[in-house]
Parts: structure tokens; sequence; C-alpha cells
């Protein structure tokens, strides 16, 4: 009996998984499906240059938005061969790194390992973006027409369905497409921003009543120390580590801190938990948009950014330094 339950338990936890993860790519999907997919001009990582616009009535687009350290997408990562070998000159298939705790290099060495043929691109966090990306793997189908047909998160039979519809329809006239957003250099000052934090609370990122405390921004996600514990262990480790020094650091009321995840999995409810479970006093606050990772270039976690009093960047921290501390103590003296 015991066995038995184990078992119902563990798959029940596997099929909440996947069901959480569909519910993200759904909320992609909610305002994208059906409307004019966005102009974008992609690079591969071998220097090659797509320009997606020029497909759009001519034919199909499957991208295919994936991490080296997923789980998922290592497990679906034969189905994407296979749809690449059999779409050949019928549908436009492309393999986008959502560049997120990545390297090339890393994508580099898995497409080896896998024999990977079909085109990689290494996202800035520009298409995820265009896209709405808010979990990996998360399909994109766009159809013929140009218009963005289905989005989902699990490689099966309505992916199959939706590739499919798109590799039978007649090449049509291309409707317009949206134009996407430039993305920019990282900014060095504290815009003026206000940002909603989980507690309801307004952090004002630019504020005039705070002119005189340094501020640190720490860029996070949830899920880092325990879903990388085994695929990337030092960079769970670090996570942790960032953390626990945060955790300490944060007590000292002259410098305002405030804790930033990314959408990507992970929602208010699991950015609730993680600060419950660990007793996080400073402020959280989930980036809806992604606003702030693009506005920072943030493309790691953890990533500590530290503003003096006048709202200017002075450092960029990704993991622990161990002199942070101090630095903050002179700081907060000038």
């Amino acid at each position: 009996m015991r066995i038995v339950v184990l078992l119902f338990l563990l798959l029940f936890g596997t099929l909440a998984q996947a069901e959480t993860g569909e519910q993200h790519a759904q909320a992609a999907a909610r305002g994208l499906v059906g409307t004019p997919a966005p102009r974008l001009v992609l690079k591969t990582i071998d220097g090659q240059t797509i320009d997606l616009a020029s497909y759009y009535g001519k034919k199909p687009v499957y991208l295919k938005f994936w991490a080296t350290w997923c789980v998922p997408c290592r497990e679906q990562m034969p189905h994407l061969k296979h749809v690449y070998e059999q779409a050949g000159s019928e549908m436009a298939v492309i393999a986008v790194d959502v560049g997120f705790d990545d390297s090339v290099e890393d994508v580099r060495r898995y497409r080896k390992e896998m024999g990977l043929k079909m085109p990689i691109v290494f996202d800035d966090g520009s298409i995820g973006e265009a896209f709405h990306l808010r979990v990996t793997p998360q399909h994109v189908v766009i159809g013929r027409d140009g218009r963005i047909l289905y989005i989902g998160h699990e490689a099966n039979a309505k992916l199959d369905a939706a590739l499919l519809a798109a590799r039978k329809s007649a090449p049509a006239t291309a409707v317009a497409t949206a134009a996407a957003s430039e993305s920019s250099g990282a900014d060095k000052q504290l815009p003026d921003l206000t940002v909603p934090t989980l507690s309801g609370a307004a952090f004002h990122l630019r504020d005039a009543d705070a002119k005189s405390h340094p501020t640190v921004l720490v860029f996070m996600s949830p899920w880092c120390e325990t879903y990388l514990a085994k695929s990337r262990p030092a960079l769970a480790a670090s996570c942790r580590a960032v953390r626990e020094q945060v955790t300490a650091l944060s007590t000292d009321d002259h410098v305002r801190w405030l804790g930033i995840a990314s959408t990507l999995w992970a929602g208010k409810d699991d950015l609730r938990a993680y600060q419950q479970e660990h007793h996080l006093g400073m402020p959280l606050a989930l980036d809806d948009s992604g606003e702030l990772f693009r506005r920072f270039r943030v493309m790691h976690v953890p990533t500590l950014l530290v503003f003096d009093a006048q709202g200017q960047l002075v450092r960029r921290i990704e993991g622990v330094d161990a002199h942070l501390g101090d630095e903050l103590k002179s700081l907060v003296a000038m």
C-alpha cells in the first residue's frame, strides 16, 4: 500500500509541475495568439542573420525557447530534432536559448552533444520580451500569414497539431507585423520608476526622501536554490549564499534594499512562499513585464546592483562579494 501511495505522489507531483508550466505558457498566450507576430531580426550563435518578417506570407515559423539547464527542455529536444528534420523547407524551425543563466559556450557544447542542426539563437531578452516568455520550454508557432497560431509548454498532441496546421496552410499575404522594441545599454542610474512590492507598498527607485541612502537591487529567482541543485549545483549554491548574505546585511536601515524576481517559472505565490520560508525582511517585487531585468541588462541570477546615495551605479556583482558589507558602510559614510 505504501508503494502505491508513493507512486501516486510521484505521479501527481510530475503532473502538477507540468500543469504549472502550461499555465505559465497560457498566460503568455493570452493577448498574443491570433495577433501579428513581431518583426525581429535574429542572429544565430554562428553569426547568421534571420529576418523573421521575411518568412511572413511565405512559410510558417516555429520558435522553441529553451535553456541548457532546463530539464523538460532536454527531455523535449528529440522532439525538436524530429520536427526540424521533417519540416525541411516547409517551415523555419529555430531554437532560441533564453540566455538566462546560460552562456553561448554552454549552448555550443550542448549542440555538439545532441547533434543539433537547426539554427540556434542566444536571446538577450528582447525576443523573450516580444513573445511574453514565461516558462521553459515555451513553443511559439507562427502561421504563414504572420499571425501567432499557438503558444504552449509541452511537446504534445496540441503542439503537433498546431505545427501540422501551420505547414498545411496555404501561402497568404502577410499581415502587418508588430515592431519589436529596441534593446538599449544597461542603465547606470536609478530610473524614476515606482515598483509595486508583494506587500502592496510602493518602492520608489528614485526616492527624494532617500537621497542620503545607498540602494541595492537584488535580482533573483525563487527556484534557483532548489531547481538548479542538481543541474547547476554551483549556481544553486551561489543563490543560497547571496540570499544568506543579503538577509544579514539588509537589516541595516541606512541602505535601501529591493529583491526583484523574474517571472520566468515564477509567480507572486512562488515569491511569497520563498519570502516566508527564508524569512526575508527586504521588500520583494515580481518584474511582471521584465522591464527592470531588461533595463539593467540582467541575464544571470543572483545579480546585485549597488547604487550610491545619488542613484549612480557603483558596483555590479554576480554572486557573493565578501567585501559588500564594508563597501556599503563606506557609501553610507560618504
